[in-house]
């Protein structure tokens, strides 16, 4: 089949996606339209809860395996719409809809490269795609939860949308609830050791912490106090105030190394909700970088999270789309966006998986 009747298949099935809805763990008939969509380009699939897997048709244990993944859950829609966010509208070029920015538009473009080199023989490595689910909770039925169910996966590209340039590193995440204590007491009486107040010191100290060690890509850990609770009635002190911190952790540390080191040094008591979510990377002089530098795409690191926080390869994240209009209201991607995404794909896969002809 054609790249241009490759392109505006997948175009279609993005249109077919957006009318879909399909919020994290709710997304089984989203899975039903790409397991179509790939059946009828003779392309056969299986499914793990709501992810899709295929393989191409030269498949062998003999060889690497690249991994081609996006996701296909969703966010839930804002309330700063203005449009129907399940109506897939094209106005101007731009294609509005939820989840045509993150990830719609690079899943697509992902399946039509896959469909692409899916019975080409002679290739370097194998190739296995992977739409998956939850990816926005990080759920349990995530590309994650079927990591175990999957060949051996050697290296990877991750479907997020970076301008199809290339993002050779990605921030890991802890997510930290803390506590500042005190002494309950009736708001009419004397109190010393009310927690609001004491809890005055410990943002300041959150506020100006910062962490020694800066990465070369991916700049500085940073951490963010993004929630506070405490009380409950006008005129009785809370025994305590609680903290939700939000740590974007650089590749210089470990997510356990963050843990230990604020867990020391903190002035209030720390609980990490989990170390699983760690910074990832790809060596600057891979063949995939190499490729896609040669393709005029520029390299960078990410502050966002993906699916490349479950991979213990070397991953790239790459695809359409401006990560900015990711979750925003009225959310859209540019059909030009898709279209050049899907001929960058071919042309980087074509470098990497048909070296030789590169020389």
């Amino acid at each position: 089949m054609s790249l241009e009747s490759l392109t505006s298949d997948a175009l279609a099935l993005l249109k077919n996606l957006i009318a879909t809805p399909s919020f994290s763990g709710e997304e089984a008939e989203t899975a039903a339209l790409i397991r179509t969509w790939l059946e009828s380009h003779d392309i056969p699939c299986e499914q793990i809860g709501n992810n899709i897997i295929a393989k191409n048709s030269h498949f062998t244990e003999e060889k690497p395996t690249l991994l081609l993944n996006s996701h296909h859950d969703t966010v839930r829609p804002n309330k700063a719409y203005t449009r129907d966010p399940f109506a897939p509208t094209v106005e101007e070029g731009k294609l509005y809809g939820l989840g045509s920015n993150d990830a719609g538009g690079c899943l697509v473009s992902l399946l039509a490269c896959f469909a692409y080199w899916h019975k080409q023989t002679d290739l370097s490595h194998n190739v296995l795609m992977v739409a998956s689910a939850e990816e926005e909770n990080s759920g349990p039925n995530s590309l994650r939860g079927i990591l175990k169910d999957l060949p051996q996966i050697d290296v990877a590209i991750v479907g997020e949308p970076t301008e199809m340039h290339l993002a050779v590193a990605e921030k890991g995440l802890v997510v930290f609830d803390a506590t500042v204590t005190g002494t309950p007491s009736h708001a009419a009486h004397p109190n010393s050791d009310n927690p609001i107040y004491n809890a005055i010191p410990v943002l300041e100290w959150f506020k100006n912490y910062s962490f020694p060690k800066v990465s070369e890509t991916l700049g500085e850990v940073k951490l963010t106090v993004t929630q506070i609770e405490g009380g409950k009635q006008h005129n009785a002190v809370p025994a305590h105030v609680d903290l939700v911190l939000d740590v974007r952790v650089n590749d210089c540390y470990t997510n356990g190394e963050i843990a230990e080191i604020l867990e020391k040094e903190a002035p209030c008591t720390l609980r990490p909700r989990s170390l699983r979510l760690n910074s990832s990377s790809i060596d600057p002089g891979h063949p995939l970088v190499m490729g896609g530098k040669e393709l005029g795409r520029r390299t960078y690191g990410s502050p966002t999270l993906s699916d490349q926080a479950a991979l213990s390869c070397p991953s790239l994240k790459m695809g359409p789309g401006l990560s900015l209009r990711s979750h925003s209201a009225d959310e859209f991607i540019e059909v030009a966006e898709v279209v050049e995404g899907i001929g960058i794909y071919v042309a980087l896969l074509e470098r990497f998986l048909k070296p030789d002809k590169f020389g």
